[in-house]
């Protein structure tokens, strides 16, 4: 671009050095030679002055190609023709000057043309880069969550044995009364409960036309785990609230017995939290 900026330039030298280029070279003096309809038929005075501050600007203010000069140079000839009555010499000399530096334009127009191309490839490549960049990052952030996820993971595993450690076992009569809560659960909360089976056995088949479900081959994390479920699921059924209240009260009858409702208490919180901990994780 700088090369064709320096071509440009030295065109503009040309014309600007004619012989009838010395009407154009300031800003028209509107008050000076009384053209007080001036601005009325003009909307964009320009001058060749004007251009060449514009030109060797360093503060950004300046042109940023070559065409945005060129129509610039064109404004100052196009303006005095337009003004001036054509028989003017004013409108005689700047059609003379017009004429020859558009001569002078088409012969540095294909080298303009070549250099437009260029530009068009650049910032195709520098946008593909861009985005190329833009994916690695994407894809660097992927892997760290993908690296989050599988620490968290990891902690849920430990937690699920902390919580099996913790948890006593289930009695014979609530294991009867958990499976009896598990048929009055509806169809879609059943298939919820099955799915809770299924994690902790590869080799049940939770989405199978028959189930055989075998409470007391059940881990007592699954138990505890189908528990709370089913503590959550049916008192929102008026119909099978029995079933759950016959269940919190063999809890609290067996608590009684066993004087231990503190260490229950506990062990129901700690499988609840690992529970919800599990499902923001998924």
């Amino acid at each position: 671009m700088q090369e064709l900026m320096r071509q440009f330039a030295t065109i503009f030298r040309q014309i600007t050095q004619h012989k009838w280029a010395w009407p154009f070279m300031d800003p028209v003096d509107v008050e000076g030679l009384g053209l007080h309809d001036y601005y009325e038929v003009i909307d964009k005075p320009m001058d060749f002055r004007t251009i060449k501050i514009k030109m060797e600007a360093k503060d950004g203010s300046g042109y940023k190609n070559v065409r945005e000069i060129y129509a610039d140079v064109r404004l100052v000839f196009k303006n005095a023709m337009r003004y001036n009555d054509e028989k003017n010499d004013v409108h005689v000399m700047a059609k003379t000057l017009l004429d020859k530096f558009e001569e002078k334009w088409l012969q540095l127009l294909p080298k303009v043309a070549e250099e437009e191309k260029r530009q068009v490839e650049e910032e195709a490549e520098l946008q593909f880069d861009m985005q190329l960049a833009q994916e690695a990052t994407y894809a660097n952030m992927a892997r760290e969550i993908s690296n989050e996820i599988s620490e968290a993971d990891m902690n849920l595993k430990s937690l699920r044995e902390m919580v099996i450690q913790r948890c006593r076992k289930m009695s014979t009569e609530e294991k009867r009364k958990l499976g009896i809560a598990l048929t009055r659960l509806s169809p879609e909360d059943l298939t919820k409960a099955l799915e809770i089976v299924a994690e902790n056995n590869p080799d049940f088949q939770a989405t199978a036309q028959e189930v055989d479900l075998d409470i007391d081959a059940q881990s007592d994390y699954t138990l505890w785990r189908l528990k709370v479920f089913v503590k959550d699921a049916l008192p929102i059924k008026s119909k099978n609230a029995g079933a759950i209240e016959g269940i919190n009260n063999d809890i609290i009858d067996d608590n009684k017995k066993n004087n231990s409702k503190r260490r229950r208490e506990i062990c129901d919180a700690l499988v609840k939290s690992a529970i919800k901990r599990t499902k923001k994780v998924v």
